[in-house]
């Protein structure tokens, strides 16, 4: 992966693929190496741009405080240094309030966003002692521990969870308690009307405690397709890695096709995971449901 000075620090990104250009962001701790799944099968149809957040992998720490208007400027600026006018942005669970923060302040940036795991807000008290924990365990010098928690929790085999504590162990302890404590008080619930961009959201039926936010973000954002992804819990990229690639190279198509475009050619799409019902604003564990808005 290359590293380039971008907005003032040395900033360790990837790009592969041609085609319709995604960039992707991590959550807090973890870095670009969560996306491998990502990476390896939608860079045959698409460009896809990993980096890893200043002070997280082997992107330089700063001396300026985590924000993630910051990080949101990290990637208007990764995008001007790549040639790219505008892109589609994936967040994962945390990364995915950074997706939202970058689409509010860079609106003209982004084709659309794709959500996994994501909220707009902590106001659930598991979430919440999550993230308390989480810093507390970084400020008492005990970081390794949780790293190794949070790279074994997202692991789908022994190969995975290797390789994301070792692209874990590179990171600043600093820049990673000043992410879990910003995610910790942000909010942008308020201002989600403003996001008129098309958003994939996308969870897993067995994270139940994220049900609230999926609510929240569905019924907020103006244009919006929900899908809860039966059997799996909150780990989509690696766990359900090829399941979400399908759903989102479908949406893909369906956004190039409302634009008149010809979108994306690929196998892929035939042996997609068809929602088996469409609820609306309904839960249902048996299947995997959309909504039915801006489908």
């Amino acid at each position: 992966m290359p590293i380039k000075k971008i907005n003032g620090v040395n900033l360790h990104y990837h790009t592969t693929g041609q085609g319709i250009p995604i960039i992707f962001v991590h959550p807090p701790l973890l870095t670009s190496s969560i996306f491998n799944y990502q990476k390896a099968v939608l860079s045959a149809s698409c460009q896809v741009i990993t980096f890893d957040i200043r002070g997280h992998g082997r992107s330089e720490a700063s001396e300026a405080p985590f924000s993630y208007a910051l990080i949101a400027e990290d990637m208007k600026q990764l995008l001007d240094h790549l040639g790219i006018e505008q892109a589609y942005i994936c967040g994962y669970s945390a990364g995915g309030a950074l997706a939202l923060e970058a689409m509010l302040n860079y609106p003209d940036r982004w084709l659309g966003g794709i959500l996994l795991s994501a909220m707009s807000e902590v106001s659930d008290w598991w979430l919440q002692l999550r993230l308390t924990a989480a810093t507390a365990l970084m400020d008492l010098g005990l970081s390794h521990l949780l790293m190794k928690g949070i790279s074994w929790g997202n692991q789908d085999s022994p190969e995975t969870y290797e390789q994301l504590l070792k692209t874990a162990k590179h990171g600043d302890p600093r820049s990673i308690r000043e992410y879990y404590a910003f995610s910790h008080t942000y909010s942008c619930t308020k201002q989600l009307p403003r996001i008129k961009q098309p958003v994939l959201l996308v969870y897993g039926q067995k994270d139940r405690s994220f049900y609230r936010y999926a609510e929240i973000l569905h019924h907020r954002l103006p244009s919006s397709s929900l899908y809860i992804m039966r059997d799996v819990g909150h780990q989509l990229p690696t766990k359900a890695g090829d399941r979400v690639n399908s759903l989102i190279l479908h949406w893909l198509q369906l956004q190039a096709e409302s634009r008149g475009e010809c979108g994306i050619t690929t196998d892929f799409l035939r042996d997609m995971e068809v929602p088996a019902a469409v609820f609306g604003n309904e839960w249902n564990d048996q299947d995997l449901v959309h909504s039915e808005r801006d489908l």
